[in-house]
């Protein structure tokens, strides 16, 4: 499956239309914002799009394809998802998460539409997904690149939990269901987008440490493997030495877990992603708690 599939106009026509509604956040997308809007299109019933000040044809791109258009002062990804749940006027019984780097397959649809069904009534609040990423138009199956989330929740049923980096959703109640087809994550910037994207995550997630350090939660709820993962970043990862962690998690992802498999686009994701940008966090909690220092705080 290519990135930034499109659904052919008669095919898109005669899909179903399930009960779910869309909200994806956007800055600046619209190298993405029309694949993944077209990627739903015979999914959702409808697509709202929270913008946050938007300078390119973002918005004049997701309006001629149907979509609602939010503004709101972006804060970070968690405040922003749930201010636009709570302002988008939800009346599907669905609620589907999806970035503008993401794309859904017509497998997928077809899988959610059947799902969706089975579960409207029983306590099955929330469906799992895991993505395809690609990165540099190559995808990666290798390494640290697997992501995975609840993407759809029953309306009223969840949100994104109050974290500024690495937020999950949370469900209130129930449980969940995973499905085994994979939706795309593709991202159309070039690499000066990307890092200073993830000079902003890391900014966010020194401050996720400090709050964690200061006795936050870290758990998880609704998903036994998220649960995990956060549970060994916070009570591994952070206990390694500092900086010398970050070189660590890259030996362990590109070697261990065969990222190098993925030839040059492999090793220059798992250099950024774990390397340079969990160094990147190491050097913006050294140089917090230097500066608390010299301030006597």
């Amino acid at each position: 499956m290519k990135p930034g599939f499109f659904y052919p106009d008669d095919e898109r026509e005669n899909r179903y239309m399930a009960d779910v509604t869309a909200i994806v956040l956007t800055l600046d997308e619209e190298k993405n914002i029309e694949s993944c809007i077209r990627s739903v299109a015979g999914f959702c019933e409808r697509v709202v799009i929270v913008d946050s000040g938007s300078k390119d044809r973002t918005i004049e791109i997701a309006r001629s394809l149907g979509a609602d258009v939010l503004q709101n002062e972006y804060v970070y990804y968690a405040q922003q998802y749930n201010w636009g749940v709570d302002h988008a006027g939800i009346t599907t019984r669905w609620t589907l998460r999806l970035d503008a780097d993401e794309r859904f397959t017509p497998e997928v649809c077809a899988h959610c539409e059947a799902l969706l069904v089975e579960h409207a009534e029983d306590d099955v609040n929330g469906v799992v997904m895991e993505s395809d990423f690609f990165f540099l138009g190559r995808q990666m199956k290798h390494g640290g690149s697997k992501k995975r989330k609840i993407m759809l929740f029953k309306t009223g049923k969840g949100k994104i939990e109050n974290r500024r980096r690495d937020a999950h959703t949370i469900l209130f109640s129930g449980k969940t269901v995973a499905i085994k087809e994979r939706y795309l994550h593709c991202d159309y910037k070039d690499l000066s987008s990307y890092i200073d994207r993830y000079n902003k995550y890391a900014t966010r997630e020194m401050l996720d440490y400090l709050d964690f350090q200061g006795g936050a939660d870290y758990d998880v709820q609704t998903d036994e493997q998220l649960r995990k993962h956060r549970k060994k970043k916070f009570t591994l990862y952070y206990r390694a030495p500092m900086f010398f962690r970050a070189w660590l998690w890259f030996v362990f992802n590109f070697y261990f877990r065969l990222g190098f498999l993925d030839g040059r686009e492999g090793y220059l994701y798992h250099f950024f992603e774990s390397y340079w940008y969990r160094f990147l966090v190491d050097a913006k909690i050294y140089e917090y708690r230097k500066t608390a220092r010299a301030e006597g705080k």
